[in-house]
């Protein structure tokens, strides 16, 4: 199994074919791509590939630190950038083509006009470590 990142992005990502911003969708509209991203979330809880998954406000900050007894840096929210990340989920898969798969599902959520937003997901892999173990054999 591996772990992938999908990232939904609100802004800052390809144009999707349906891009009618959220903030200008119908109370109905909002409610019908959060159900049917709970649905896609609990199926695949069932076959055990759901990892997590969360919205994100658009409110935040960089922060950085600055050198001992001095308080962080903040800047922001999201300074010099217009990307904006709406929320993200990891997936658990066994295979980067299934991970492909879900993201593309994911894609077609319902937007503006109940329509499918067809958005472009950032899919990530985490990053693996090697195993750090020699197998030994015994005779």
């Amino acid at each position: 199994m591996a772990k992938y990142l999908l990232l939904k992005h609100y802004r800052g990502a390809p144009t999707a074919v349906n891009c009618t911003p959220m903030d200008q969708w119908t109370p109905e509209e909002v409610t019908a791509h959060i159900t049917y991203m709970q649905d896609f979330a609990a199926r695949l809880e069932k076959t055990g590939e759901y990892v997590d998954g969360q919205a994100l406000a658009p409110e935040g900050a960089w922060v950085r630190y600055d050198g001992e007894g001095r308080p962080p840096v903040t800047d922001g929210p999201f300074a010099e950038t217009k990307d904006l990340i709406a929320g993200w989920m990891v997936i658990d898969v066994d295979s980067y083509e299934r991970a492909v798969e879900l993201a593309g599902e994911l894609s077609a959520a319902p937007g503006a006009g109940g329509k499918p937003i067809h958005e472009w997901l950032e899919l990530r892999p985490f990053l693996a470590m090697p195993s750090t173990t020699a197998e030994c054999h015994l005779r």
